[in-house]
């Protein structure tokens, strides 16, 4: 099997997660920004990736496996880092619902996806717009939360910010999640000749 440059970069950003696992605990003086640089850069890859890809047509089966895989992972194990070097009280319970809203709407899209693939209308759930702002936001809220992990004094100010962006990017979420599901409703309650699809 032939790995083009777009999907090693894929790779490479699968390889950063323990990376950036690792300098999110590794108590060094200014760990928490060299964790967010590791996050950062995963994501400049993400959008690397897909650009190259599309500029010089350099598209393959494993690469569009696994570039979703590794966008889910990088931000699945980003908010599980967070969630847990946050738990307890309102802020604690507020990360860790949005968290799960997050993860549980790229799983249900993921599955959307998949199932819409199978009977040959995977283009009725392509990207769209709300989905790109929320990536987007999404990243931002991370980067500022990996930072300002720690929550000491002097940071809390700018801790809240992300967590008000996070949120931000929950609600985008749903936003998105709702609108990939009501393009794919009309094959979800039927087949093409207006039957009810079973699995018997």
């Amino acid at each position: 099997m032939h790995i083009n440059l777009p999907t090693w970069l894929t790779l490479f950003r699968v390889l950063l997660l323990p990376v950036m696992v690792l300098v999110f605990y590794w108590q060094f003086p200014g760990h928490n920004i060299t964790a967010a640089v590791v996050f950062l850069l995963a994501a400049i890859t993400d959008w690397l990736d897909g650009y190259l890809a599309r500029r010089m047509n350099l598209t393959s089966a494993f690469g569009a496996f696994l570039d979703p895989v590794a966008d889910k992972l990088m931000v699945a194990v980003t908010l599980f880092l967070l969630v847990e070097s946050h738990r307890g009280g309102w802020s604690g319970v507020v990360m860790a619902i949005t968290a799960a809203i997050i993860v549980g709407r790229e799983i249900s899209v993921s599955a959307l996806r998949e199932w819409m693939a199978e009977i040959g209308m995977r283009a009725t759930v392509k990207v769209a717009f709300i989905g790109k702002l929320k990536t987007v936001m999404q990243m931002v809220a991370l980067v500022v939360l990996i930072v300002q992990h720690e929550k000491s004094a002097e940071a809390l100010r700018l801790y809240h910010i992300g967590e008000v962006l996070l949120v931000i990017a929950g609600i985008l979420t749903i936003w998105s999640g709702l609108y990939y599901l009501r393009a794919a409703w009309p094959s979800l309650k039927g087949d093409a000749t207006g039957h009810v699809r079973r699995d018997d």
